[in-house]
């Protein structure tokens, strides 16, 4: 078996040492792990050698970083028709399979895509530093405690990340596997005993003093905290009781009692929604086009880092994202501010889960749309308000800090001239200045196009994560992305208290989070199915575009299901202006054939041909998953 060096088995990998001065090695490049561990300074790069593929999420230059926003009926990648060899392109075509997938073959600097190498990699240096750091030579015993708490935390978010991507029980490593072990003998655990190993390693981490609740300087930004660790005991319960992993078993009342001890831990630690606009300058400006303090208060936080401190004016992300992000607005924005790309546009079906001011949905939730290509709405008979010719006008708070829309507008530095086709702006100069974004096709700068990559494929552009006056001269880089936030676990805890039948703390979870925004509370007397889909509803509209729809409507999924409903067809509103300056909404197919990516091999990845075929070879048994 000692032939046999494949990723689940990957040992130490010295080139994750390389750029670590800490590690002297032997003119022929190696270092033996008893050298390592009996140095203290070693040992403490080894840890931080753990930390190496722990992801930079969020919106970045990387074309393929915002794939789980672009692969669910969220977003459109403005990249997919013109370069479609990227992950969206390939994704939407189908051109996926075990020998060649995106996330497979895709693999960057910033730690995303080759998850399945990558994580198990990971996992195996996290065993053999937790096997061998009691017996390691370490200065104190404080920082032995904490590293090897880290260590626990760190193990745990990888197996964490391995079942969201892939779904399948996988085997749960205490110890180190021995290279000339019985690989044939190697059995996987079923999900739900992978997520009690996710919670025991949690569990272990938070059982230990020196690692501390919050991260409080600089110096040890992206270092693993607490509350990261109720965070995703939080996720991975509430992940073990869906129907895609259950098993055809009932764990929602375990889930729905770890959530609420949870909660209450990470509020008796003072982490908090974030409810107070601190930087009002900027975000209260005029100038910053929100209307109402609610729609500045949501877009606040999520264009403004984390403070490393004691006493942060962010009480609500309980881990954010270990590496930088880099200009947003011309990659993840606007992209005709220099005339470069737009990258994720929202899609129509997004901007329909946003409700009116009034707390009502646009849509009948059971059933959101009347054909297959959602361009006839099933409306809600009960809202009022909601008016088709007029649809931007009273909607929740979060759909204006998180979308720019068909009037719309924005300051910012705008790289070019007006043309006389912009009629809602010409003339103006290139300059720093105030635009209306106007999305109607023909517009030659913000319209809706088919092709040119800085321009809308859905009538919409991303506004969440971009700073109110974000481009040329004004100089800020995107926030750091949150990985765990607060106002995940509340929801966390609504959908379990939901699916075990206590509604009354569902809604009061629920009913947090939109006090929040300024949105009325949910209505009282919902039935338990009312409110599983008012509380997916709301996961829908919180955490939009965060990377959480695309596992979201898997899990939610049975495992001989598909996602025909929610991501064969995504739609854009097209939008023509008439000669009176009025405008006629349409809705369309953001293009005419459907997206391949919606069958059911697609509810879980593939891992890679060649791993599968060995793993068979080892076990005998078959560790693909379905369809693939």
């Amino acid at each position: 078996m000692k032939k046999y060096i494949i990723p689940f088995f990957a040992g130490i990998t010295l080139l994750l040492f390389a750029c670590s001065e800490a590690l002297d090695v032997a003119p022929d490049g190696r270092i033996s792990e008893d050298d390592i561990f009996a140095d203290n300074d070693k040992v403490s790069a080894y840890l931080n050698s753990c930390y190496e593929n722990m992801p930079a999420k969020g919106n970045r230059y990387f074309f393929w970083s915002r794939g789980p926003v672009e692969w669910s009926d969220e977003a459109w990648d403005t990249d997919a028709e013109a370069e479609s060899w990227i992950m969206s392109g390939r994704m939407y075509n189908g051109d996926a399979s075990a020998s060649s997938h995106p996330i497979i073959d895709i693999s960057d600097e910033a730690g995303n895509g080759d998850y399945w190498d990558r994580y198990w990699n990971s996992i195996r240096m996290c065993s053999v530093f937790l096997s061998r750091i009691d017996g390691a030579t370490v200065k104190n015993e404080s920082d032995r405690n904490r590293w090897k708490a880290e260590a626990h935390l760190l193990r745990a978010y990888y197996y964490s990340e391995l079942l969201r991507w892939f779904g399948m029980g996988l085997p749960i490593e205490r110890e180190p596997f021995d290279y000339a072990g019985d690989f044939s003998q190697v059995k996987r655990a079923s999900y739900y005993e992978v997520v009690k190993f996710i919670i025991e390693d949690c569990n272990a981490a938070l059982a230990v003093n020196e690692l501390p609740w919050r991260i409080t300087t600089g110096g040890e930004a992206g270092r693993v905290n607490k509350a990261m660790a109720e965070a995703i005991k939080s996720r991975m319960i509430l992940y073990a009781a869906s129907p895609l992993y259950n098993n055809g078993a009932n764990y929602w009342e375990e889930a729905y009692q770890m959530n609420k001890t949870v909660l209450q831990n990470l509020k008796n630690q003072g982490y908090a929604l974030y409810s107070k606009i601190n930087f009002p300058q900027v975000y209260e400006s005029p100038e910053a086009y929100f209307p109402n303090k609610y729609a500045a208060l949501y877009n606040e936080y999520f264009t403004n880092s984390m403070a490393y401190s004691s006493n942060p004016v962010d009480k609500e992300t309980l881990y954010q994202s270990r590496d930088g992000q880099g200009n947003v607005w011309n990659i993840d924005g606007i992209g005709s501010q220099d005339g470069y790309k737009s990258g994720t546009c929202p899609s129509q079906e997004l901007v329909d889960s946003y409700e009116t001011i009034d707390g009502k949905p646009v849509l009948d939730l059971a059933n959101p749309y009347l054909d297959e290509k959602h361009t006839e709405p099933n409306y809600n008979a009960v809202n009022t308000m909601y008016d088709p010719n007029n649809p931007y006008e009273n909607r929740d708070p979060r759909f204006y800090a998180s979308i720019y829309y068909n009037g719309s507008k924005r300051k910012a530095f705008w790289n070019f001239d007006e043309l006389p086709e912009c009629k809602e702006n010409y003339p103006a100069a290139k300059g720093n200045r105030t635009r209306i974004i106007a999305t109607w096709a023909g517009e030659p700068k913000t319209g809706i196009d088919k092709i040119t990559r800085y321009l809308t494929r859905t009538g919409y552009y991303e506004r969440k994560f971009l700073h109110p006056f974000a481009g040329g001269d004004y100089v800020v880089g995107g926030a750091y992305f949150k990985l765990f936030r607060l106002g995940e676990v509340y929801l966390n805890l609504a959908e379990a208290a939901a699916e075990a039948g206590h509604l009354n703390e569902a809604k009061e979870a629920v009913d947090l989070i939109r006090a929040r925004v300024g949105m009325p509370e949910l209505p009282t007397g919902l039935s338990k199915e009312e409110m599983i889909l008012r509380v997916r509803h709301e996961r829908r509209v919180e955490l939009a575009m965060e990377e959480f729809r695309y596992f979201d409507v898997r899990r939610w999924t049975n495992p001989d299901g598909d996602l025909s409903k929610t991501d064969k067809w995504i739609t854009a509103m097209e939008i023509h202006r008439n000669d009176q300056g009025t405008y006629t909404y349409t809705r369309r197919p953001v293009r005419s054939v459907e997206r391949k990516c919606y069958t059911n091999k697609y509810l879980k990845c593939p891992i890679s041909l060649n791993e599968a075929n060995r793993m068979k070879s080892l076990t005998g048994e078959d560790w693909q998953n379905p369809g693939w």
